[in-house]
């Protein structure tokens, strides 16, 4: 036993205690282990367009991002990321002063909850949440207060009584999902009306987290909450390149922000990663400015995707949930009759050659999420066939 530790304490940070391997990890393992077809994690399994990954490669070649890029991201990343916001939204932003390059929206999103929460800050988040929230809200030593969103004819809905309830003295800050994973929510303007009234009131501080906002369906409409009267100087918006333009390893996403808060932001990113992604940062600048018919095109191919899926699980006895956003369907595991999705989860690749995610990690309330199971997408469509087809065994 020579050179092990004789403390009684713990290794690990007491407030990462509670976070173990991360379920993707262990439901990627096992679709390995069972050759099965894995719709648990969320990334494509093709690239994206052909001409953004040659400007990827014609970056390297020309020796742009090969070394250290700026701390800010690099001019052309910003001036382009400014450019769509603007375009999209009306949201105009100055590149040098309110932009900020990070290593995909994940560090973003904890770079902004450590850089503005304080130990004893209480920040509200949606549950079911994407699992890195709840990881950095305890990095920073703040307190998680989930909201529930709750199934309400067919989709899950927030609940603007509970949320208001829910802001004390100690709140600190909003951190917001819109569209939402893993339920495929996307809140209406009526609602984020609400949130802005609410935060102004209240004078809460805003991280809304957008990586989505290319992907809405139906008569959904992603409308940042940046654009709400007295929400653009308390607003932190984050964007990514990874889910737009299916270039998931690339980890570029990025801040939006009045100068003082996107400093704040900086100043906590610049001990976290330094920079990333140098060469990859000049490819999505033109990736950014690819025309309206790319991004409908990419719409639309999802939509389809979204479809097969739904209809499938709908066939195998599941109740589905139809996504207005992302590239996830969130199901209800109870007309099968089960009532737990980790076990459902684990016994999957076997039953069927399928790998999920059991929602519950997601939640604070491990009870509220027990039935529900969540399926990616963002898979070739014969892969999606092949999926549905296994999953008829449960049906059967």
């Amino acid at each position: 036993m020579t050179g092990m530790t004789s403390s009684a304490r713990p290794l690990l940070n007491r407030r990462l205690a509670e976070f173990g391997t991360t379920i993707f990890a262990e439901m990627s393992a096992l679709a390995l282990k069972t050759g099965s077809i894995n719709l648990g994690q969320g990334f494509p399994d093709t690239d994206g367009p052909e001409e953004i990954r040659e400007a990827a490669v014609r970056a390297l070649r020309d020796g742009r991002g090969n070394q250290y890029p700026p701390g800010p991201g690099v001019p052309e990343l910003r001036t382009a990321i400014a450019a769509h916001q603007e375009r999209r939204y009306g949201l105009s932003y100055d590149p040098d002063a309110e932009v900020l390059v990070t290593a995909g929206a994940t560090e973003a999103i904890a770079a902004a909850l450590l850089a503005l929460v304080e130990p004893g800050d209480e920040v509200i988040a949606f549950e079911p949440y994407y699992d890195s929230y709840a990881a950095c809200i305890a990095m920073a030593g703040g307190t998680r207060v989930p909201v529930t969103l709750r199934p309400h004819e067919g989709s899950f809905r927030l609940d603007l009584d509970e949320l208001r309830a829910a802001v004390t003295d100690r709140t600190r800050l909003l951190l917001i999902n819109t569209p939402h994973n893993p339920t495929g929510t996307v809140l209406t303007r009526e609602e984020l009306t609400a949130i802005a009234e609410l935060a102004v009131e209240r004078d809460l501080l805003v991280i809304t987290d957008e990586v989505y906002e290319h992907l809405v369906f139906d008569t959904a409409e992603h409308i940042p909450l940046a654009t709400f009267p007295g929400m653009r100087g308390r607003t932190v918006s984050i964007g990514s390149a990874g889910k737009t333009f299916s270039f998931t390893g690339w980890k570029v996403g990025w801040v939006t922000g009045t100068p003082d808060l996107v400093t704040a932001v900086r100043s906590a990113k610049q001990f976290l990663t330094y920079v990333a992604s140098g060469p990859f940062q000049y490819a999505v600048a033109e990736a950014l400015k690819l025309p309206d018919s790319y991004f409908d095109g990419f719409r639309a191919d999802m939509l389809a995707k979204r479809d097969v899926l739904a209809a499938g699980l709908t066939a195998a006895g599941f109740e589905v949930f139809r996504p207005a956003g992302t590239y996830f369907v969130t199901t209800d595991i109870r007309p099968l009759g089960e009532t737990d999705g980790f076990a459902f989860c684990r016994a999957l690749p076997e039953l069927a050659g399928v790998v999920a995610i059991p929602n519950a990690v997601f939640y604070d309330h491990r009870e509220a999420g027990a039935p529900y199971v969540r399926f990616a997408f963002c898979k070739r469509v014969g892969v999606l066939e092949e999926a549905v087809g296994r999953l008829k065994a449960l049906a059967g």
